[in-house]
């Protein structure tokens, strides 16, 4: 009896030195284990009971009752002192020091060109138009059977259009299609819209177009383009350059001026480019404008009447004009960005200027 004693005695002792040296919970709980577990020290002695007369095993289970309680009690203390002190050392770590600045949290803006477009959808809204939209995959009949393009325009070339389906070996009858394509211009908004809605009409159609361009500093093979129609008795060409110069002036300011130079477009007749006077060297030449003084902006033209035959308007009685721009172009324009690539090239640098 006196050799299990003893043993509980040393355990005790042993286990108090080597709580009083645990320096994070992680140790205490290893302790705890060895000591109190299941195959633990104290389990050990305890089988030695067995060996003894039953005169001593109350005596011996007593202690180990005793000794059990007080590492119990020891480890339960010692857990209290380590939580205690991490939290202190978490506080510690995390305390605010309120004689530090602030952190300023930045506060995002509109992208420039989703900015340029709402400023040139508001000019047109003020004007009366409707904002209207289409899908961005489009049937051939809508992106050109219906403006006008032959079946040899060069637009409709592989190399000129991203295509998703090519239907050119089916039979079709009418306005169906002979290929499915990501459009090129938005357009085919202007006639879908006709197809649903009598005249008058004044549209504008913004959105993102596909062309199978190579980026360089004036192209992307997708970018935003805004166009406008209007259909009505009486529209005349003046129309339409009355409404592009109020335009120019509302983006680029009233001291501009507008040029209009004759040029073809397959869906509108007498077609013309449109320039904008250089803003760098206002209109004397320059290398921005190559010398010119000028810079083109846009393409319009009066509707042509062919097109009205598509969407069963009355070419006798109504007449139109139509028009059309590149987002990015207006932006590099209005502030004379070098290259167009730098829209979309996410540089926070570049794009906080604006």
């Amino acid at each position: 009896m006196s050799n299990l004693i003893d043993d509980l005695e040393k355990l005790r002792d042993e286990a108090r030195t080597a709580l009083a040296d645990v320096i994070d919970l992680e140790q205490l709980d290893v302790l705890r284990v060895r000591y109190l577990g299941k195959k633990g020290d104290l389990t050990a002695i305890l089988r030695g009971l067995g060996e003894l007369d039953a005169s001593e095993r109350p005596l011996v289970g007593a202690r180990s009752n005793e000794v059990r309680a007080a590492l119990e009690a020891w480890i339960a203390e010692r857990r209290e002192a380590l939580a205690a002190h991490a939290l202190e050392e978490r506080i510690g770590a995390e305390k605010l020091d309120i004689t530090l600045p602030g952190r300023a949290h930045p506060i995002g803006s509109q992208h420039l060109i989703s900015r340029i477009r709402d400023e040139i959808i508001d000019v047109f809204i003020g004007l009366g138009y409707q904002i209207v939209e289409g899908p961005d995959v489009e049937l051939d009949f809508y992106n050109f059977d219906a403006l006008n393009h032959s079946a040899q325009h060069p637009a409709r070339s592989a190399s000129d259009t991203f295509y998703v389906r090519d239907y050119s070996g089916d039979e079709h009858v009418g306005p169906e299609p002979s290929a499915v394509l990501m459009r090129t211009h938005t357009s085919p908004v202007q006639v879908r819209t006709m197809q649903e809605q009598k005249p008058p009409i004044y549209i504008l159609a913004p959105g993102k177009v596909y062309r199978r361009d190579v980026a360089d500093p004036t192209h992307l093979p997708q970018f935003t383009q805004i166009e406008g129609l209007v259909v009505d008795e009486d529209i005349t060409f003046a129309d339409l350059k009355g409404t592009l110069d109020h335009f120019v002036h509302a983006i680029f300011g009233p001291e501009r001026r507008t040029r209009f130079r004759p040029h073809f477009f397959p869906f509108t007749e007498p077609s013309a480019e449109v320039d904008v006077s250089c803003g760098i060297c206002d209109a004397s030449g320059c290398r921005f404008c190559g010398g010119t003084g000028w810079v083109e902006i846009l393409g319009c033209g009066m509707v042509d009447p062919n097109l009205y035959r598509y969407v069963d308007v009355d070419a006798e009685r109504y007449t139109g004009f139509a028009f059309g721009m590149g987002v990015e172009r207006i932006a590099l324009l209005r502030y004379d960005i070098p290259d167009i690539r730098m829209l979309l090239e996410g540089d926070m640098r570049f794009l906080r200027q604006f």
